[in-house]
């Protein structure tokens, strides 16, 4: 697809003034570099694909790179029924367990190779992190900043400390802006959003953005057949605003899309904005022009609420709500991932209060809550930090009931209309890490335990243990759904409850085809009268002939009509 040459100078010309026509002929350069670099094959999203969300470190193996020993890993215990792997960032970095990146161009050393990442392209489609708000303050980028360098003088961003910055939404309870020294001693105070060590990039600048766009363009080239792009909702910046969700950055991700777009179809943008679901669901823009994913993040919390209050009124009206701008764009589903669980994205569907019901769920059950800042200089939850199995379960509870409640949020998650992300502490059953939390003082460590492969296959393959159980159950799950139409990213669901709001039911419908998904969210055996007669039960193939169907408690089933 040719670039829209007036669209572009259009837009550009509202971000960049008279620097427009500039940053268009270094697009133009950009692609002619990248034109025999990237395939054109068009990606179609359909109920095969599944995303394994991973850190290339997460499983390891002596004599092995660990990207060597992921590639066995997702080989042998995921595929065909995970197709795709997300590789949380996989660069040289300083912190942040890789979200402080300090070259976009390589593979960390620690990790292993280009050539692995090329081996593991070809038998599984590969997510790709853009960490493109900020970059390690020890990247060349910006130490060539500091000493002053005339190429780098606008790549990031320097505010007078007596600045009103009152109104910017902060996702931490850290200074906005760090102090650094430059060459000549001059004291510079720098944006940065999320970490001293994390130095927001400037877009107002014509030539970040070029050098973002060489970055997205380079991993089109590597394989990346989804790019996940970070903390994009900061990446503009204009004083006196929330410095959030602001039009420049909505414009800059669909000028990004579009030059993407005239080179392959072979690329998913996702966006990861960890907000309020209204806020959230914008990125998908009209449908076509902007994220063609939007990570899903009220689904996670929410689940746990439903669990937790064993009602899903509110989860089901939730549910209803949910609309896409058009047949082109999805949900990308998930309910545990390396971060913690998200709170603001429950902001006005459930009460502040009950959102701190959740937050002293979290502490009671082995995990630790993390704050921000409010306008008003008041703090609020931002995220719990909790293994999410045991987010669900009391440390007491029995490990039936454990693993029951697990399978039943993931099921909904693989039921509702998009592409599910399993985040690889789940596929395998894992706990609250508390080692790694005590010995960095960092609490999304609780979730994120580095593992030895041999004893890790040794657990998956002990009968009756918790990892068998929730691995091959979650396996046989996935068996079964990426062989269903109905579970098509792009299918719409009904969404409705029974049984006083225990009873959670998606009706996926595909072509002739009819799949009734029913969740028990309590711990009481419940009932209700049957939707159609006629199904079986997808997961065992048994006829259901009862005119009443008997849901176990914290139980699902996936009846279809015959």
């Amino acid at each position: 697809m040719l670039l829209d040459k007036k669209y572009m100078i259009d837009s550009l010309t509202s971000l960049y003034g008279d620097r427009a026509n500039w940053v268009y002929e270094n697009i133009e350069l950009l692609i002619n570099k990248y034109a025999s670099k990237i395939k054109s094959k068009e990606v179609t999203l359909s109920e095969k694909d599944v995303i394994l969300i991973t850190y290339g470190d997460n499983v390891q193996k002596q004599g092995n790179s660990h990207l060597q020993t992921l590639d066995e890993f997702v080989d042998t215990y995921c595929l065909p029924e995970i197709n795709s792997t997300h590789i949380l960032p996989f660069y040289p970095y300083t912190s942040d367990d890789g979200f402080s990146v300090v070259d976009y161009f390589k593979v960390d050393s620690n990790l292993g190779t280009w050539d692995e990442i090329s081996n593991l392209s070809k038998k599984s489609n590969l997510m790709f992190d853009a960490v493109v708000n900020h970059m390690s303050k020890s990247s060349k980028w910006f130490q060539s900043y500091l000493a002053d360098e005339k190429e780098y003088q606008e790549f990031f961003t320097a505010v007078d400390p007596k600045t009103d910055l009152s109104k910017v939404i902060r996702p931490r309870a850290l200074p906005l802006l760090t102090s650094f020294k430059d060459k000549n001693g001059i004291e510079r105070h720098v944006w940065t959003t999320f970490s001293e060590d994390q130095v927001d990039l400037n877009f107002s600048s014509p030539e970040v953005f070029i050098a973002i766009l060489d970055v997205l363009l380079f991993y089109a080239s590597k394989g990346a057949k989804l790019v996940r792009l970070d903390a994009i909702a900061f990446i503009w910046k204009t004083i006196g605003t929330n410095c959030i969700h602001l039009p420049e950055t909505h414009l800059i991700i669909k000028l990004y899309k579009k030059v993407l777009q005239s080179l392959t179809n072979n690329i998913c943008f996702i966006t990861e904005t960890n907000v309020p679901h209204q806020e959230n669901i914008s990125y998908f823009g009209n449908g076509y022009d902007e994220a063609d994913m939007v990570y899903n993040f009220t689904l996670a919390p929410l689940l746990i609420y439903s669990i937790m209050e064993g009602n899903t009124k509110v989860l089901t009206k939730w549910a209803q709500s949910l609309e896409l701008p058009s047949d082109k764009v999805c949900f990308f589903n998930f309910t545990a991932s390396h971060d913690g669980i998200g709170m603001r994205p429950l902001q006005n569907i459930i009460p502040d209060e009950e959102i701190a019901k959740l937050a002293f769920r979290a502490e009671k059950y082995g995990g630790q809550v993390s704050y921000k800042n409010n306008e008003d200089g008041t703090q609020s939850p931002y995220e719990l930090n909790c293994n999410y199995m045991d987010f669900l379960s009391d440390k007491d509870e029995d490990d039936e009931i454990r693993v029951r409640k697990m399978l039943l949020t993931q099921a909904v998650m693989l039921t509702i209309p998009g592409v599910p992300g399993i985040y690889f502490h789940s596929l395998i059953g894992s706990r609250n890490y508390y080692k790694g939390v005590e010995e960095s003082d960092i609490k999304r460590r609780i979730n994120r335990e580095k593992l030895n492969f041999d004893d890790l296959v040794l657990e998956l393959n002990t009968l009756g243990s918790i990892r068998n159980k929730v691995f091959t159950s979650y396996k046989n799950a996935l068996k079964v759904r990426t062989k269903e139409g109905a579970f098509n990213p792009f299918c719409n669901a009904e969404y409705f409850s029974v049984d006083d709001d225990k009873i959670f039911i998606i009706k996926r419908k595909y072509k002739e085809e009819t799949i009734y998904a029913i969740f028990n969210f309590s711990n009481k055996m419940s009932q209700m009268k049957a939707l159609t007669s006629n199904v079986y039960n997808l997961l065992d193939g048994i006829e259901i002939k009862e005119e009443i169907w008997k849901i176990a408690p914290y139980h699902f089933c996936w009846y279809k009509e015959k």
